[in-house]
């Protein structure tokens, strides 16, 4: 059952979390700054809680999202001869068969050792959702980080706020002081946490990458200078189609973590000289 992957330590590590950064950006930051009974108060309040309860529907979207696994009828098409000899050569290793499941694995598929089975363009194993992130919800891990990252460095910003018209002479000996310098640190970082773990993923939807395809890539540029030739990924097509490959052409739906329709199979992929091809 897809609930269960809710019953996990890191996963009730991450509604602990949620449940401290939203507490105390409520009731000490907006509370100790205009209060919250204020309309700018209120204001603050709502637009934080908006923030928290997207975070917290796209974090359910990401853990109970199956990321897709490899059909049992699904047999690599080795007449496919659209690709350049050495293209397909290049590439017929990615349709190779996984010595664990026993099973063909198309291109950008990897066997995961914890779910133990092959994941369709699989990123990597995050055990904060106790899940992969891979083909069908690595669009609603994006969101998350998104949005979660926002919702850190707005409630950094309203603690700074906070703390910047306090009187820390009067409170500064008190247990308040250490309950700001606790709260200060954790927003803060998970900010930053947060801001580095979007940037990264955003250069990899740029380049139409997963974590994986990443480290290969590293190897293969080295492996291409070496011999004196130049390697491109073979999946990148732009940067504009590299996310609307992830998020949808229709920029009204870029979003919302639902809205996957624009994803087909997962297992054909379009390529740099082929647009034919499903994606």
């Amino acid at each position: 059952m897809k609930w269960e992957r809710l019953l996990s330590i890191p996963i009730l590590a991450v509604f602990l979390l949620m449940g401290f950064v939203y507490y105390t950006t409520l009731f000490v930051s907006i509370e100790d700054w205009v209060g919250l009974q204020s309309s700018g108060g209120s204001f603050h309040a709502l637009a934080f809680t908006f923030l928290a309860s997207y975070s917290l529907f796209s974090f359910f979207v990401c853990v109970l999202t199956d990321p897709g696994h490899v059909p049992s009828s699904y047999v690599p098409d080795v007449e496919d001869r659209e690709l350049s000899d050495q293209e397909f050569r290049r590439n017929v290793t990615h349709q190779r068969k996984c010595e664990i499941c026993s099973t063909y694995k198309p291109r950008r598929c990897h066997h995961c050792r914890t779910c133990r089975r092959c994941v369709l363009r699989m990123d990597h194993h995050c055990r904060w959702i106790n899940n992969c992130v891979g083909y069908w919800n690595y669009k609603a891990f994006f969101i998350l980080v998104l949005v979660a990252t926002v919702a850190s460095i707005y409630s950094t910003i309203l603690f700074i706020a906070c703390a910047r018209q306090k009187d820390w002479e009067v409170w500064g000996q008190s247990h308040f002081k250490a309950l700001y310098v606790t709260c200060g640190i954790s927003v803060l970082g998970l900010s930053i946490t947060l801001g580095s773990l979007l940037c990264w993923h955003i250069y990899l939807m740029a380049n139409n990458m997963t974590t994986i395809e990443y480290y290969e890539a590293v190897r293969a540029r080295w492996l291409a200078r070496k011999s004196g030739q130049s390697y491109r990924h073979p999946f990148n097509l732009g940067v504009y189609r590299n996310v609307t490959s992830v998020l949808g052409p229709n920029m009204l739906k870029w979003l919302l973590p639902t809205a996957v329709s624009h994803l087909k199979d997962g297992i054909s992929f379009r390529i740099a000289h082929d647009t034919r091809q499903t994606a």
